[in-house]
């Protein structure tokens, strides 16, 4: 019961801290994506509790994201997709809690998770922007747009937040590998 209270406290906590990093926009995509720092603290809760409850922070973090975050959505299948799916993914980082590297292996696999929601968002949904241009090319492939404009602003999230976990690992390396739930 007591390790319970405290894998929800601590999922409210980077729930929180992730919806405050969020709103430090580094690049904004005019269709919605946007690079912040907000994914590591998803991520570093999943690698403490595991999949199953980084899965539940993913999916608040994406509902709160949906809620506050003025979201940028061409119908519901929209909103399902880009917010309530695409941050749940993150959790998948928990797949590898407990291993020594496990934080970078665990980034990697995490943020792919969301940028193949957000391609899939974007091939089925978005394609009704094609032809479109972007960074100076003309896209007429629903596919090739999606994976240029996702992966323009995924590549950069998912670089950020190895950074912070590279900064973050020896300082932090007991609580990243959940030494002190033991």
């Amino acid at each position: 019961m007591r390790k319970a209270t405290k894998m929800l406290c601590e999922a409210a906590i980077f729930i929180a801290m992730a919806q405050v990093l969020s709103y430090i926009k580094l690049m904004e995509l005019p269709n919605g994506g946007s690079l912040t720092p907000a994914m590591f603290p998803i991520i570093l809760f999943a690698m403490r509790w595991g999949v199953g409850p980084g899965l539940m922070s993913g999916f608040c973090f994406g509902l709160l994201q949906l809620i506050f975050d003025g979201a940028y959505a061409w119908g519901w299948q929209s909103m399902l997709l880009d917010y309530l799916v695409a941050f749940t993914p993150l959790g998948l980082a928990g797949l590898f809690k407990g291993k020594k590297w496990g934080i970078f292996v665990g980034t990697v696999v995490g943020c792919f998770g969301r940028f193949i929601v957000h391609y899939i968002s974007g091939v089925t949904i978005y394609k009704i922007l094609a032809p479109t241009e972007l960074l100076g090319m003309t896209f007429t492939s629903p596919s090739l747009y999606s994976l240029v404009y996702n992966g323009s602003y995924m590549l950069p999230n998912t670089l950020l937040a190895l950074v912070f976990a590279a900064l973050l690992y020896a300082p932090l390396k007991k609580y990243i590998l959940a030494q002190d739930l033991a």
